[in-house]
């Protein structure tokens, strides 16, 4: 425990080390935002930060935790990563079209599947039993990788916004993999641990004022990481242990959800970009960058721990969570006009029923 303990502080230093290193790389390689209609930067930033938190999350975990992971997955993992990595850092670069990326994504979600043979194989469904996923497994393990990976990407929109989220939703993730879901290997707790390191020892740079932008370089890899370290959770999937990295990664998920539904009903292409994200919609209201950050940790704060609730629950308890989640979470997107300010259905639909009630009590 506590060469574990010292590992996951020297793998901290050593990404506070190494960000104004690579902050220095970004500049000389043209890895910069300049400011634009959709940026909040005004002034030129550097992205690939994430090549950061990549090198030391892998130089900890192949040097001073190799023992604790068994090697086939540890390289194949790597070999995955590394793919992300280098479609992240082109994006900054020479910036990628949508599709590019997705390319990119699918084939380290290949070797995850084929080399690390992490992959989605059996769902238990209430009342239904055990349903073998069969040739769907590629597919749906597939999606769950791109659809992770791109929440994370898009919620990247304010200094230390993705950053601090993903620090919550891994921790949380290794609490309740440790704990309380009986993962058969511990070791996926203790690297989520070293991501978590390895983000708090960039954080500081990241935060508002942020002197370096994770970029995409940073945004692909800690959305795939958690998308992968959420498969072995998910390997003979139940109810349960699907449902609780949906809440864990409750913001991420929600926000990309209702854009792809607003741009539909907008009749705009999915991949169009807009200022309607969540964190756009609070600095719309009037708050300023930090308190939207902040805000936005307590959100994914209470979907953690709502997640902690779900091994504590049954069945039905669990599916009365579910939907008391959703109907609050409805609540708040209208009520912030995540998807339109006029489209508020469910607001709509209660004011109409207390005034029908207030009516009814009125006659009498």
């Amino acid at each position: 425990m506590y060469k574990i303990l010292a590992s996951l502080l020297a793998t901290f230093v050593l990404a506070l080390v190494l960000t104004p290193l690579v902050r220095r790389l970004s500049f000389r390689v043209g890895a910069v935002d300049n400011p634009n209609a959709r940026r909040v930067n005004r002034v030129p930033m550097p992205t690939m930060g994430g090549l950061a938190i990549f090198v030391a999350f892998n130089t900890t975990n192949f040097f001073l935790l190799r023992d604790q992971y068994p090697l086939k997955q540890l390289v194949a993992l790597l070999l995955a990563q590394s793919l992300i990595i280098m479609t992240g850092m082109i994006d900054d670069i020479f910036e990628l079209k949508p599709r590019q990326k997705v390319l990119g994504i699918t084939l380290a979600a290949l070797v995850v599947y084929f080399i690390a043979n992490i992959k989605m194989t059996t769902l238990t469904l209430p009342f239904l039993g055990v349903v073998s996923l069969g040739w769907f497994s590629l597919p749906i393990t597939l999606i769950w990788i791109l659809g992770i990976t791109n929440a994370v990407n898009l919620i990247d929109g304010l200094d230390g916004l993705a950053t601090g989220v993903a620090i919550i939703a891994l921790s949380t993730s290794a609490l309740t993999g440790y704990f309380f879901l009986n993962v058969t290997s511990t070791f996926i707790s203790i690297m989520m641990a070293t991501l978590v390191a390895a983000l708090l020892g960039f954080l500081p740079y990241n935060f508002h004022p942020a002197k370096i932008y994770l970029g995409d370089t940073g945004s692909l890899f800690i959305g795939f990481m958690i998308s992968v370290f959420s498969l072995y959770g998910l390997k003979n999937a139940t109810f349960i242990t699907l449902i609780i990295p949906v809440i864990i990664l409750g913001v991420p998920i929600t926000d990309t959800l209702y854009a792809i539904l607003r741009r539909l009903l907008n009749k705009k292409p999915i991949s169009q970009a807009d200022k309607h994200h969540l964190h756009h919609r609070l600095m719309q209201m009037g708050l300023t960058h930090r308190q939207t950050v902040l805000v936005i940790y307590g959100i994914a704060l209470i979907f953690s721990f709502i997640s902690l609730l779900y091994p504590l629950s049954n069945l039905w308890g669990s599916i009365l969570l579910t939907v008391a989640t959703l109907f609050g979470l409805e609540l708040f997107v209208e009520a912030i006009g995540l998807v339109g300010d006029t489209r508020q259905p469910l607001l709509n639909g209660i004011k109409h029923l207390v005034l029908k009630v207030s009516r009814l009590f009125e006659h009498k």
